[in-house]
Parts: C-alpha cells; structure tokens; sequence
C-alpha cells in the first residue's frame, strides 16, 4: 500500500492486549464483566438521582452529567474490542477510527471538566452555605454543563481534523484495544510535528488548568474547614467532599500513570495496559465509591430495590 491518506487507507488493525488465542476468551469475558457493571452502575446512579426529590440538587446534577459521560466513555471502546474477539477480527475501519477517536476525546474531556465544576460546587456549598442555592442556580447549573460540552467537542474536532491531514504507510497496526491518538499519529508517513503540537500542549493545557481549579478551590475548603469550631462540624463539611476527591484522585492519577507509561516506556503494550484504568477501571469505580460514601444515594438505591422487590411480589 502506497503512503498516502486516500482510498486505500481503508481501514486500521488493533492489536490489543495479546494473540493468544487461549487468552481471547479470558480477556473478553474479564471486559464484558467491567462493561457490564460500569453501565449497570452508573445507569442505577442517573436512576436514582431522578426518581428522588431530595437529591435534584447542583451535586447530584453534575454528579448524574458525570455517570452518563462514564456510560459513554467506556462504550467508546470496549464494544467495538469485544466485537472484534468474538468475530476474530482486529480491523475497524478508517471512519470507524477517526469517530472513536472523536468522541473518547470528547468524553475524556468532559469528565475532565465535570470534575472541576464539582469541585466549585463543593466550595460553593461549604464557604458560602447560605448563598449555595442561589449562586448555585438550575440556570448557572446548565451553562456550566453546556460549556463543559462547547471546550470538549472543540477539542475533540480539532484533534480529529488534524488526524484527518496526515497520511499513513503499512502497516496500519495500532498497538492498543482502541484508535489512540498518540498511536494514530505514530502511523504517519507524513511531517506530525504540528500534530505532535497540538497533541501534547492543549491536553496538558486542559488538563492542568481544571487540576488547578480543583486545588483552587479545595484549598479554600480546607481554609474554611479548619475556621469550623466544632470536630463534627468539621468532619460533616469534609464528608460531603469524600467522595469527588476519591473520584479526582483516581482519575489524575490513573491518566498521570498513562502518560508517565507512554512518555517513559515507549512500551505500546504496557501504555495498553494502563489506558485501562482510567478508560475502564475508573468509570466502573465511580459509581462505588458514591454509593458507598453517600447516606443519600444509599437511601435511593435502597428505596429503588424495594420498589422493584414490591413489583416483583405483585406479579
């Protein structure tokens, strides 16, 4: 196949995690099984926080944004890998790359995003109690949320569009369970340093900037906590940010091990390898740790299952 981004340029291989035939089977009920919770869980989470009053709250709001974006960000990926085992199939075409492309940018960055606003709710709600309800308003709520979606669908296009520039030598094999930007553009025949550009300065732009706001805004929780005379007090305004800052923490910190992986290794197996925990072991865990830590998702869950065993007596 001659270089070049045309007709001929039909189509990409993932190779994913190994090909061994024996290990197939394994890998894919191992990723069914985390698909299936991921959704499963973050479905009862939305679920939960629509059928209960108490929680059409700016918190539970972001926090229901947060577990559709996680639905939708592991089914980026993970369909199309188990599909390609069970069909023996590694292809996925030149579309079909560039759009899973897209829209796991897309979803990175909206969680990315979500988890920083969540942050100023929680400063809202704990350094100005008294004015939560109305800075935090249902109208700010959505603008907060549509801007979240305006920087990431930019973004994502703009990565999208400039893979759409370069044209690509055999072979097409990308070393990773999904079209991985950094190992697209590793494919390129044609000059990538605009592409390298980009790829490396606006993520980190991104990423540090919504890190930042996130310190921000602890660090002024953390001031107004320890102005609280009493330890319950104390320990009730921290509770109520237990939770995110679990979220925070194993989101940067998987997707820092996956960039410190691909900066460090230059290892394409072991960058796969990581790229699971923050694309699959991440969305599947947020939704644990909010109904654990959470007394009042808990209570919703728990009213849904005795509504859902009441139906079931009635039939």
């Amino acid at each position: 196949m001659a270089s070049g981004n045309d007709s001929q340029t039909s189509r990409f291989l993932l190779l994913g995690f190994s090909e061994d035939p024996e290990l197939q089977p394994l890998i894919c009920g191992l990723f069914l099984s985390m698909y299936l919770v991921t959704v499963a869980g973050n479905l009862l989470i939305i679920l939960a926080i629509f059928s209960d009053p108490h929680l059409h709250t700016p918190m539970y709001f972001f926090l229901s944004n947060l577990s559709l974006v996680d639905i939708c960000f592991t089914s980026t990926t993970v369909p199309k890998m188990l599909v390609n085992i069970q069909t023996q199939s590694k292809a996925i075409s030149y579309a079909g790359c560039i759009t899973q492309m897209f829209f796991f940018l897309l979803f990175a960055e909206l969680d990315n995003f979500l988890l920083a606003v969540m942050a100023y709710d929680r400063f809202v709600a704990i350094c100005h109690p008294l004015h939560y309800m109305v800075i935090m308003n249902p109208q700010l709520c959505v603008q907060l949320v549509l801007v979240c979606w305006v920087i990431s669908v930019q973004h994502a296009l703009l990565q999208s569009l400039m893979v759409l520039w370069l044209s690509f030598c055999v072979p097409l094999e990308i070393h990773h369970f999904f079209c991985e930007l950094n190992q697209v553009a590793q494919l390129a025949c044609s000059d990538t340093f605009l592409n390298d550009m980009v790829l490396y300065f606006i993520p980190v732009l991104l990423a540090v900037g919504s890190l930042a706001g996130i310190l921000c805004s602890y660090s002024k929780i953390i001031s107004c906590i320890r102005a609280i005379p009493s330890a319950q007090g104390k320990y009730k305004a921290f509770s109520t940010c237990a939770s995110h800052l679990s979220v925070v923490s194993l989101f940067y910190c998987t997707g820092l091990g996956v960039y410190l992986t691909s900066a460090v290794t230059h290892n394409s197996h072991s960058t796969a390898m990581a790229s699971v925990m923050y694309t699959v072991v991440t969305p599947m865990l947020n939704p644990f740790i909010y109904s654990l830590r959470n007394k009042d998702i808990k209570k919703a869950l728990e009213t849904i299952q005795e509504s859902i065993a009441l139906e079931l007596r009635k039939h």
